[in-house]
């Protein structure tokens, strides 16, 4: 099944029980927080517009127009799964609005792996005009977040912990040398039929 397989509605649905994107909590620099969970994206069913259009809808008013961050969690992601692909990257950035852009102070990457760094090394100054790629901060570990984040204002899924954990004893996970063992979690229910199936997989 894929994004044009299944309605807009059904996949407006699907952004919002998944809880992809979450505005909630504030940086060191008092800055609130658009929070990302790279994982629960369902790329392969979920189009470029209605991803837009749920962004300009939901997400950006609510931001207003004051300075704020991002903090994407890049943990268990999969390429297969959760990557939309270069030019919907694009068309992604390239659609939100300038004040939006503007606004945006810092982009805390965490976890991002080996794979992750090489594609935005080589891509990332390409696909993201206006700078954004300089404000990049990778954290390799959750404990590093806390020097740019309050702590006690963000949620982080437990699966997040947990892979901070498998990389304090496998270090090698970091460079791309030894592969994760994912662990399995409960999905957010999800109660359109033609989703339901997907939201178990994504976030198994």
């Amino acid at each position: 099944m894929t994004s044009a397989q299944i309605s807009e509605s059904d996949q407006l649905h699907l952004l919002q029980k998944l809880h992809i994107f979450k505005i909630h909590g504030k940086d060191k620099r008092g800055h609130r927080i658009l929070r990302i969970i790279g994982k629960f994206f369902a790329a392969r069913f979920l189009s470029v517009d209605v991803l837009n259009n749920f962004l300009e809808e939901y997400i950006f008013p609510r931001l207003g127009k004051k300075p704020f961050s991002v903090l994407y969690v890049h943990t268990g992601v999969q390429r297969s799964e959760n990557f939309p692909g270069i030019s919907a990257l694009r068309s992604i950035y390239d659609a939100i609005p300038f004040n939006v852009k503007d606004n945006l102070q810092a982009v805390y990457f965490v976890h991002p792996g080996l794979q992750a760094r090489l594609f935005l090394a080589t891509f990332g100054r390409l696909l993201f005009s206006g700078g954004l790629y300089g404000k990049l901060r990778y954290v390799n570990r959750v404990d590093y977040l806390w020097e740019h984040v309050r702590r006690k204002e963000i949620e982080i899924p437990d699966f997040v912990y947990d892979h901070d954990e498998d990389l304090e004893y496998r270090p090698m996970m970091d460079y791309g040398l030894e592969s994760d063992h994912p662990r399995v979690y409960g999905a957010p229910s999800v109660d359109s039929p033609s989703v339901s199936m997907y939201s178990m997989r994504c976030i198994s």
